[in-house]
């Protein structure tokens, strides 16, 4: 039955999901707050684990214009256990395989195991282990649309922030050493 419910999900609804004024301004007040840590700030990075992984929930807004572009993302296993495509926790621990919350600043890119990727270094006790749990932004085959498309939910990191083969070059570009990064939800 739950199978059948998940294939009767429609195309459109891969939709870009607008980012809730709560989590914005969360974002924006952490921003504010860890300014001193960043180095460039055109572009920040805001993940809203508030929508399913079948939205485009990670956003990356440009500062000046407030210019949004919206893509997919996946939350890691131990966030959502059930592989329901939807985040029900966050944790900092090592061995959680769980996404963690809170701000991050971006730091350099790296060629490992999933190809090109970006370390990042959690400003917050709740995601203060992100570089020890090697926490990155990468591509991988388990999230793209049409999986999202037709499973209604894409696979799920062991707490990355992983996007498409396709947009991993417009992230790492963006949000290059130095940028803004949240994680939250509402």
């Amino acid at each position: 039955m739950a199978g059948a419910a998940l294939a009767a999900v429609p195309a459109a609804a891969v939709v870009a999901t607008p980012i809730d004024a709560r989590l914005r301004e969360r974002a924006m007040s952490a921003f504010a707050r860890h300014r001193g840590r960043v180095r460039f700030t055109d572009v920040i990075g805001v993940a809203d684990y508030s929508q399913p992984s079948r939205e485009k929930r990670f956003h990356l807004v440009n500062v000046g214009s407030g210019a949004v572009t919206s893509l997919l993302v996946a939350h890691g296993r131990g966030s959502d256990p059930q592989h329901t495509g939807w985040l029900t926790r966050f944790s900092n621990d090592d061995g959680s395989n769980a996404s963690c919350a809170g701000a991050f600043v971006t730091d350099n890119e790296y060629v490992g195991k999933h190809g090109r990727s970006m370390r990042l270094t959690g400003l917050e006790p709740s995601n203060c282990n992100a570089m020890e749990r090697a926490i990155v932004v990468h591509a991988a085959p388990y999230v793209n649309a049409a999986m999202a498309r037709d499973l209604g939910k894409v696979g799920r990191s062991l707490g990355c922030f992983t996007v498409t083969e396709a947009d991993l070059d417009q992230v790492l570009t963006r949000l290059g050493p130095g940028h803004f990064l949240y994680s939250d939800k509402v």
